[in-house]
């Protein structure tokens, strides 16, 4: 079973950034794309953006996702969602998951997820 801590979440206005971290672990978690979903009051969890095992393919699965960066640090077990510009309908809470290898938008197939941090994008 895999292990994923989310942080970094906070308040923050419209048109500033914020970076999120997930530190992933578990029996071969080098071999998973990590995948950050979104999730708003009242609506289903969203697909942000992912980044394959290596990190050498990312998807940005929402619009509006030049103004994020993902990578990660498979020497820290670590991936961070650096986020720009941000707007209001970027709040939520925001959670790090993993999967064999490949990336997907789907949340169905993710079976580990940490316990998410809140993002609030608000003036």
């Amino acid at each position: 079973q895999l292990r994923l801590v989310e942080s970094g979440g906070g308040l923050v206005q419209p048109g500033g950034s914020l970076t999120l971290s997930c530190v992933a672990s578990g029996p071969g978690i080098r071999d998973y794309a990590i995948t950050w979903f979104r999730q708003a009051p009242g609506k289903e969890r969203e697909g942000v953006a992912c980044i394959r095992a290596r990190g050498d393919s990312t998807d940005y699965l929402e619009r509006g996702g030049d103004r994020i960066i993902i990578s990660r640090d498979n020497a820290k077990d670590t991936v961070t969602l650096q986020m720009h510009r941000l707007r209001p309908e970027g709040s939520g809470k925001y959670y790090c998951t993993a999967r064999p290898r490949y990336c997907s938008g789907s949340g169905h197939r993710y079976d580990d997820w940490g316990r998410g941090t809140q993002v609030t994008v608000s003036s």
